[in-house]
């Protein structure tokens, strides 16, 4: 009995034979090449353009998304006059415009170039590459669709526009309140 635990304890070099194998004597797995794994080759030009075209309607959403009632708290315990609060709401619309500015020139841009690609792809008799060519100015066009309405609404005041100037809002007003509270309502008399 005292010898099976001998034999366990031998620091694992060859464990005992179960049902007359040997677990420790499989052979060595073939080894697999890197390349099976792994693409190494160069990426194609045109996949990284959906990513580009997308990336720029992204960032204006990330803009509208972004939290501006911390930026209105922060500022108000900063400065606490009501000048200051419209001097920010007309920043913060006037960095959307420029935002929704350099978006629809980018898109525009891209039409145009695309536009010369499909007429230069059409005269070389390349059908599908105009197809698909003509898909990509589609789904740009349609980016500058959305752009347009965003950049109306925020003409109006109206639509995402407002939804960030009611979010900075009252977020200074947030601000003005912990003032007041910090200062005064904390207060014993």
């Amino acid at each position: 009995m005292f010898s099976f635990f001998k034999r366990a304890g031998n620091s694992g070099a060859q464990t005992p034979p179960v049902n007359g194998h040997h677990p420790n004597l499989n052979p060595a797995l073939p080894e697999v090449e890197e390349r099976v794994f792994i693409e190494t080759g160069a990426p194609k030009e045109h996949a990284q353009e959906p990513a580009q075209v997308d990336h720029h309607i992204g960032m204006l959403y990330a803009f509208m998304d972004k939290n501006h009632e911390v930026k209105g708290y922060d500022d108000a315990l900063l400065n606490p006059d009501v000048s200051n609060l419209n001097q920010n709401l007309e920043a913060l619309q006037s960095e959307l415009v420029r935002t929704i500015n350099k978006i629809k020139t980018f898109y525009e841009d891209f039409v145009r170039e695309t536009e010369f690609h499909i007429t230069s792809r059409s005269r070389s008799g390349m059908v599908d590459m105009v197809e698909e060519l003509e898909m990509k100015k589609k789904i740009a066009q349609g980016h500058i669709d959305k752009v347009t309405a965003i950049e109306t609404d925020t003409a109006r005041g109206e639509g995402d526009c407002k939804g960030i100037l009611i979010s900075y809002t009252r977020g200074f007003k947030n601000g003005l309140a912990a003032i007041s509270h910090h200062h005064i309502l904390s207060r014993r008399f």
